[in-house]
């Protein structure tokens, strides 16, 4: 028999080798093998196999031997499910989960980050939170696909459920995959549940574990040790031989959805994979999604809530409007947070102020011209930073503010919008007292002062924290008395069907920072315009905004109500890229005429953001009730032939 193999060492091609008789009847496909090159052996991955010596110019050698894999019985097909879902080679995810194998060590990036500092291991719960583990102990000691929702407040102990689960699990000798939406969380939860949970053993599988403890975590599941592994989105493309348990925190988040193609959501992903299994899966937030909350009315999935916080009471929230034409010293600053503010530093308690944008400002204009200052690569505005240069948040580049126009060589600009530099400047005239600090991607990557940053927030040191998305969720803060939120509508405008969702979602979640150890604070929602979703923005109206958008939804016809399918089109030529996705879209269109199917094709249309590192993208929509319909639609359409690079993303989310 003979094996066609690609190389997982890096450099090119795929190769064919022969192999012995008594690998006939065993099921190579994504296998792992090593195979002869030059002088040395290397690893490689199974693609294909046949029984027919293949037409090569060459005399083909012996592969040496299959590698170890876990004996995970389920693992190659859950492997071709998520492969046809999201229409992507299986070997494309084989090879994403097994290259670590092979990979030198490398000085693992450390990440310092604390979600809640506690010295006892053992926490008496609440009788709301017995109430639940008793529910869902059955569920791990006797294995059923039954998804649950658990719907915790800020605050309200859904790690001690979790943990209470895990043990139980562990007990059983099964193992447990605890998965959250950024490797930050990852990491936190990694060093909480091991100093709470010392007895067992957890361990990171994410982008920025070693390769030794990733190599550390295979060994185990070889030996079939069981053990906790908590990470974002490889682990689920893990083979874990008896899988008993599956947790996702923050479930609504669309970090679970990759960026790159393919874009597996890794709870969705999760989902599939205790289907098949028949194994219990633990959805928790504290703003659960709009798909899982209609799953728990129209599919039985099973629904707890925690309506109380473990420690502190729920902050007041405030509402201003900054298009109130009211004076005051700065636009961005509401004279009713300025005294909040003010009044936290009198009384030596702290606050945290939101914008989900960093820099300085959004972009500059000419004033004469009205020229915005543009990246030569992608179809956005640079970006203006405190030390005066501009830069692409899409592909990094930058250069220092041009002391002239470049289209009419006027030496006047306007600096448009606010980002979080900015922000700080305005504080430190406004408070020159304030000791300030920031929370953005800038800061957070350079790890050493992201961890001053977050041991200064608990040791009292910081008065206001400027930050982005990064302090959202996961951090407790227990001085925290004030939150503003300085732009609460700016995502609301994105053309995209969730943005209510996600953004309410996301000030929910910020607003969850205040209040955690004190009876009173306080949340100030400054915005442009009274959007509706601000009428939700208390916790305890969360489920209310669930009837209201989705009436929305399904008189539009966005999921949860109708299955949507994103195909991206991408290519450096953009008069090739026009023309595929023309005659794509006409392809489609005639398949599902002549199929008479009940589907609705979108565009091509131009993305916000169209041009990245000089590749040109379209996009085109698919909405159907059916994903079969939707797949059996788009295999029909993919024989044509287009030259750009095309992409299939079922329900995308960002």
């Amino acid at each position: 028999m003979f094996i066609r193999v690609q190389l997982l060492t890096g450099f090119r091609e795929y190769l064919w080798y022969s192999c012995p008789r008594e690998w006939d009847n065993t099921s190579l496909i994504g296998s792992l093998v090593r195979v002869p090159l030059r002088k040395q052996s290397v690893p490689a991955l199974i693609l294909a196999k046949q029984f027919s010596k293949p037409d090569v110019p060459f005399e083909l050698r012996d592969a040496v031997g299959l590698e170890p894999v876990p004996d995970d019985p389920n693992f190659y097909r859950f492997i071709s499910m998520l492969s046809t879902y999201y229409q992507t080679p299986q070997t494309t995810l084989v090879k994403r989960i097994k290259q670590f194998l092979y990979q030198k060590e490398a000085k693992a990036p450390k990440v310092d980050s604390e979600i809640q500092k506690k010295d006892e291991t053992d926490v008496s719960l609440t009788p709301e939170q017995q109430a639940i583990v008793d529910a869902l102990l059955p569920q791990v000691s006797e294995p059923t696909f039954a998804p649950t929702v658990l719907h915790g407040v800020t605050g309200s102990g859904k790690t001690e459920i979790y943990k209470e689960l895990i043990k139980k699990a562990y007990a059983q000798k099964k193992n447990c995959l605890f998965l959250l939406p950024e490797v930050t969380l990852s990491l936190a939860f990694e060093q909480r549940l091991q100093k709470e949970l010392p007895h067992l053993p957890i361990l990171g599988f994410h982008s920025a574990t070693s390769v030794k403890q990733k190599k550390v975590i295979w060994q185990m599941l070889l030996e079939k040790k069981p053990l906790i592994i908590i990470g974002v989105h490889l682990p689920i493309l893990l083979p874990i031989p008896n899988l008993g348990l599956i947790i996702v925190d923050e479930e609504h988040d669309v970090g679970y959805q990759e960026k790159k193609h393919p874009k597996i959501n890794s709870k969705e992903a999760a989902l599939m994979r205790a289907k098949e299994l028949g194994i219990p899966i633990i959805l928790g937030s504290a703003t659960p999604s709009l798909s899982s909350l209609r799953n728990v009315k129209e599919r039985g999935w099973k629904f707890f809530q925690l309506l109380k916080r473990f420690a502190g009471a729920f902050p007041t929230v405030q509402t201003v409007l900054l298009s109130d034409g009211k004076q005051r010293k700065n636009f961005w600053i509401s004279t009713e947070l300025q005294k909040a503010i003010a009044d936290r530093i009198a009384k030596k308690e702290q606050t945290i102020l939101f914008l989900n944008r960093r820099g300085h400002s959004f972009f500059v204009q000419c004033k004469d011209c009205s020229n915005i200052l543009m990246c030569p690569s992608c179809s956005v505005s640079l970006t203006l930073h405190s030390d005066n240069i501009l830069r692409c948040h899409y592909c990094d580049h930058s250069m220092e503010f041009p002391k002239e126009c470049p289209a009419c060589q006027k030496k006047e600009f306007i600096k448009k919008g606010i980002g979080t530099q900015q922000v700080v400047t305005i504080l430190q005239k406004l408070f020159p007292q304030a000791r300030i600090a920031r929370a953005d991607l800038d800061t957070t990557k350079k790890k050493k002062e992201w961890h001053d940053t977050v041991q200064g927030m608990h040791e009292g040191t910081i008065d206001i924290l400027i930050g982005t998305q990064t302090i959202t969720k996961g951090y407790h803060f227990p001085r925290v008395t004030l939150v503003g939120i300085l732009w609460a509508d700016l995502n609301l405008h994105f053309p995209k069907y969730n943005a209510a969702e996600t953004t309410l979602q996301q000030l929910i979640q910020v607003a969850g920072r205040a209040g955690r150890q004190s009876e009173e604070s306080l949340v100030i929602v400054q915005a442009m315009d009274n959007h509706p979703i601000f009428s939700f923005l208390k916790e305890e109206s969360y489920l209310s905004f669930y009837t209201d958008e989705m009436q929305t939804r399904s008189i539009l016809g966005y999921p949860p109500c109708r299955r949507l399918v994103e195909l991206e089109l991408k290519h450096t030529n953009e008069a090739a890229l026009h023309s595929d996705a023309q005659n794509l879209a006409a392809a489609l269109d005639t398949i599902v005429k002549r199929s008479n199917l009940s589907m609705q094709i979108l565009g091509p249309a131009l993305p916000p953001v169209h041009k990245v590192k000089n590749w040109h993208y379209r996009l085109i929509y698919l909405k159907a009730d059916s994903m079969t319909d939707i797949l059996d639609v788009y295999k029909a359409a993919a024989s044509l032939r287009i030259t750009s690079l095309l992409s299939f993303s079922p329900n995308p989310l960002a």
